[in-house]
């Protein structure tokens, strides 16, 4: 993998756990449990993609 893939794998990670903070503190502040529950399945979501993408980078190094 190159220095540039490295990079975006690496970037795409920490977008990732910026979104997951922003969703955690939007539940905070919601009161509708239909609400709060889309937007915990949209958390799973980015929390999948996020540990995918860890995943990537794991079997590079190990490679």
């Amino acid at each position: 993998m190159t220095q540039k893939e490295l990079l975006y794998y690496e970037d795409a990670i920490e977008h990732e756990g910026i979104i997951i903070k922003q969703i955690d503190k939007a539940i905070t502040s919601l009161t509708d449990e239909e609400l709060i529950n889309f937007m915990e399945e949209e958390r799973n979501k980015h929390n999948e993609l996020k540990n995918s993408l860890m995943n990537v980078l794991k079997e590079e190094a190990n490679g």
